[in-house]
């Protein structure tokens, strides 16, 4: 499967809102929902440090948006795209969303569920299955992540430079 032009458009939103989600200390995810037309109708930012909630992923965020905008749980018909591959518990809502397709950047191997560590979202013993297109604009979601992880990992040079 190869992703759409609409796809690659609310990508590039997904990208700016994962840099919101990194300024504000969380890992860098950003997900928009968008409707069979194209349009934006849900987006998100990973928001646990923010809200304290640890169900605050950036795919929960925007799913409820889009339920809210729509009046209605059920996301037929509609597309997320996110730039890193979903978990377990945002598999689960995405499945219980009926969200038909999921588009991703960055796999995730040590807790995805679309593919790398799970397939939950194409799992055959459940009622719903979704398509998956992963992999789209891989180089630049990792490197977003990367750089995150690694900032944290430096030392900080301000507080031995201040003596």
């Amino acid at each position: 499967m190869t992703p759409t032009e609409r796809d690659l458009a609310a990508m590039r939103r997904a990208f700016a809102l994962a840099d919101a989600a990194s300024a504000d200390g969380d890992v860098p995810v950003g997900a928009v929902v968008i409707d069979e037309d194209g349009r934006v109708i849900g987006e998100g930012r990973n928001l646990r440090e923010v809200t304290h909630d640890p169900t605050a992923h950036a795919e929960v965020v925007a799913l409820r948006q889009a339920a809210s905008r729509l009046g209605s749980w059920h996301l037929s018909g509609c597309t997320l795209v996110v730039t890193l591959e979903p978990c377990v518990m945002c598999a689960g809502a995405i499945l219980q969303a009926r969200v038909p397709r999921v588009v991703f950047g960055a796999w995730d191997a040590k807790a995805g569920a679309a593919g790398s560590m799970f397939d939950l979202l194409r799992d055959r013993r459940l009622p719903h299955r979704v398509e998956v297109v992963g992999g789209v604009d891989e180089e630049r979601a990792t490197a977003q992540l990367q750089e995150f992880f690694r900032e944290r990992r430096e030392p900080d040079d301000s507080a031995t430079s201040a003596r």
